[in-house]
Parts: structure tokens; C-alpha cells; sequence
């Protein structure tokens, strides 16, 4: 049974294990409400995970631990589970999805487990994990369908409610739904007047999709960057708690997240993965009715692989109006380009890359394409310095375009 008591019970085992970690004011993030960013990617592991991990391990009798741990995990959770293993001299083995990022799968193996990647989702590695532990009997630590470990992330709630007396609403990510569990759980049972939201990829909207139609689906793919939280089908006890105290769901793009992402490391010098930024998302996105109220949005983690960071930071710069590339049918004459650059320069733009096409076969003999690659302020910028371009009579054919 998850309990307020069991809440409080894993706060106290976790005190010298799981860092407290800082609730940070965000001003910079909108313009609408009062952001403040409760900063599980600066957790001991890199994430929440750690908190439910320990102490589901910390439970367990001696006859459990003596039959080893298995676990499944897109990352997080598989980093938990290895810490608290090897503290607690106990053998673990984790199953994770051969897509998991390398950084992870390799932050995992450091902290003493063995890895078995499987071909798939998180889903796929959640299946052979039942299967090794029905042929082992070994036991298995659920990364998020668990008392236990929902109580573990339960322990977040109490220290918002501690850090920020006057917060109005939680925004939470979701994946299977033990972190937004066991946050909404805490905090209704202390201050039922919060509200509590999760938020999910759009690509794998597995809880909000149950939750509409009142029953657990299971989503055919998962496909989003954000892997933390890739689940195709939420879990029993989260999917009850979720009905019975979060106030709403919602979704966000891969192009929200990747904004999020990108302004958490220039206005906050963050780093968050793509799971831990899809709450920031939301408010920045307008997804969610807190306008002018005291907001805290769970980072939920950091742990995002280096390969994916740059191609996550020029989609976010393409998101925001940061990038731009514009393509120019042009008649081919000397003064063409000296022209346009000189409109863009006046409109404050600067071209990083110029590329000339004369090889369409639909174009004019004497004709070109023009394609620029700019760096603008915004998205209202990118609309000034087109406008500039058409009133000097230059046809644009597509802008502005992803990079």
C-alpha cells in the first residue's frame, strides 16, 4: 500500500543517500508565471531514479538480496538500481533498450551492474527482464510500477512543499508514471489545493491516451528523443494513482522539447535530457493554465548523450527563431547577392552560409536558387527580414526551413 507514512519513511532512508536538491527561481523561462526548476539533473545519479531505486532496494529481505537484482531501464533508473546494488554488495543485472544512449549505458556498467541490450523499446527490454527473472528467480526492482518506488520519487513532493510555500501547480514529467505518482500523491495528501499536471512526448503519449479513454492502452511505438520517458504502456498502480490525484496531462513536440532543452542551457546553464526538459516545455509552451501562478517544474534528469546534445541544440535554435535558412528564386546577374545581403544585414540577420542552385531543371537558363543560412533573433526577426525581402521584390520560395 503507498502511504504518506511510507513517503516520509523513504525521505528519512534517503537523507544520506539522495541529494536535496535545489528548487532554483527561472525568470527568464516565461513571461506568464513564476518558474522554478526543481533540479533532479544535478541528483547523484543525474536523476530522480536513484530515490525510488534505493529504497525499493533498501526493503528488500535478506533472502530477496541474496537472489540478485534484475532490473529494466531506459537509462535512469538502471543507474539507481546499480548504485544502491553495489552499496548493498548485491549482484545486478539490467536489461535496457539497444537505442539507450551510450552515456548511459556506460554510466551504468561504471556503477557496477551487468548490461544486456535488447533489440527495441523499453517495453522489449521490460519483457526478456520477466522472462530471465521467471528462469532465475532473481529479484526484479519495477523502475516505476511499485510502492516502494513510487513512495522513493514521493520523497520530491515533500521537498517542494518544504522548499516553496506559496507554489501553485507541479508540473511533472511522465513515462510509465512513477515520478508524477508519487509526487501527486504526496503533495494532494499534504496540500490538496496544488495542482499537479504531468507531461508527456507527443510520440509517446501512452498515460494521457489511457487516461482519456479511462483504461491502460498500449501505445504500438514509442518515438520520441525523450527516451526516459518512451514507455508504450503505463503501469497498474500509476495509472490509479494518476486518475485519482493528477489535475491534468498534457503533450509536447520533439521541437517544444528541443527548445526547452536550449533555453535551459542559456538561460539557466542546465543541461537537461530530453525527459527532464518536457516540463519546462509545457509552460513555456503554453500548454498548461498557470498564468501568474508559482510553478515548479520537475528537471527530472540531465543524463542526455553528448551525440544527441548538438542535434538537439540546432533544432532548438531552428524551434525558437535562432536559425533560419531561406531559399530566393534569383535572376542570375551580378549584384543579386551583394543585395540581399545587404537587407538582411540592415534588418540585424547574419548569413553563416550561402548556396547557389542553377541546376533545377524547372528554373529559367538565366535563373538561380539562392539558399541562405541564417542566425536571427526570433521567429517575429525571421518574418521582418522576409518582409524586407519582398517589399525589394525578391520571391521567396520556402523559409523558414529545419537545418
Amino acid at each position: 500500500m503507498l502511504t504518506l507514512d511510507k513517503v516520509y519513511h523513504a525521505s528519512y532512508v534517503l537523507k544520506n543517500v539522495a541529494r536535496k536538491t535545489d528548487l532554483i527561481k527561472a525568470p527568464k523561462l516565461s513571461d506568464d508565471c513564476n518558474i522554478y526548476l526543481k533540479t533532479e539533473n544535478l541528483q547523484v545519479t543525474g536523476s530522480f531514479k536513484l530515490r525510488g531505486a534505493y529504497y525499493k532496494i533498501s526493503q528488500l529481505t535478506e533472502e530477496e538480496k541474496g537472489k540478485g537484482i534484475i532490473a529494466c531501464s531506459a537509462g535512469n533508473h538502471a543507474q539507481g538500481v546499480a548504485l544502491a546494488s553495489t552499496e548493498n554488495g548485491i549482484r545486478s543485472r539490467i536489461f535496457m533498450p539497444d537505442g539507450a544512449p551510450i552515456s548511459k549505458v556506460e554510466a551504468t556498467k561504471q556503477l557496477g551492474a551487468d548490461v544486456v541490450l535488447v533489440k527495441g523499446a523499453y517495453d522489449d527490454a521490460y519483457a526478456e527482464a520477466e522472462r530471465v527473472r521467471e528462469e532465475t528467480g532473481a529479484t526484479f526492482i519495477h523502475p516505476f510500477d511499485d510502492d516502494e518506488v513510487i513512495a522513493g520519487q514521493g520523497t520530491i513532493g515533500l521537498e517542494i512543499l518544504d522548499q516553496l510555500d506559496n507554489v501553485d501547480a507541479v508540473v511533472v514529467p511522465v513515462g510509465g508514471g512513477g515520478l508524477l505518482s508519487g509526487v501527486a500523491f504526496a503533495i494532494k495528501q499534504l496540500k490538496p489545493q496544488v495542482k499537479v499536471y504531468g507531461v508527456q512526448a507527443a510520440g509517446s503519449p501512452s498515460m494521457v491516451e489511457s487516461i482519456e479513454k479511462g483504461e491502460q492502452i498500449t501505445l504500438d511505438s514509442a518515438l520520441t528523443f525523450a527516451d526516459g520517458i518512451a514507455v508504450k504502456h503505463p503501469g497498474d498502480t500509476t495509472f490509479q494513482v494518476v486518475q485519482k490525484y493528477v489535475d491534468g496531462l498534457v503533450t509536447v513536440s520533439e521541437d517544444e522539447i528541443a527548445a526547452a532543452i536550449l533555453a535551459l542551457i542559456e538561460k539557466q546553464k542546465l543541461i537537461a535530457e530530453g525527459a527532464g526538459a518536457v516540463s519546462v516545455a509545457a509552460v513555456m509552451f503554453n500548454k498548461l493554465p498557470v498564468a501568474g501562478k508559482n510553478v515548479v517544474c520537475v528537471v527530472s534528469g540531465g543524463n542526455i548523450d553528448v551525440n544527441i546534445l548538438n542535434r538537439v541544440i540546432t533544432r532548438g535554435l531552428v524551434t525558437s527563431g535562432r536559425n533560419a535558412k531561406l531559399i530566393i528564386a534569383l535572376e542570375d546577374k551580378p549584384g543579386q547577392l551583394e543585395d540581399v545581403a545587404r537587407i538582411i544585414a540592415e534588418t540585424g540577420g547574419n548569413v553563416v552560409e550561402v548556396q547557389y542552385d542553377r541546376s533545377d531543371p524547372d528554373m529559367a537558363v538565366t535563373s538561380c536558387y539562392l539558399t541562405l543560412s541564417l542566425e536571427t533573433r526570433n521567429q517575429d526577426h525571421i518574418r521582418e527580414i522576409e518582409n524586407h525581402l519582398q517589399q525589394a521584390g525578391y520571391r521567396l520560395v520556402s523559409y523558414p526551413r529545419v537545418q
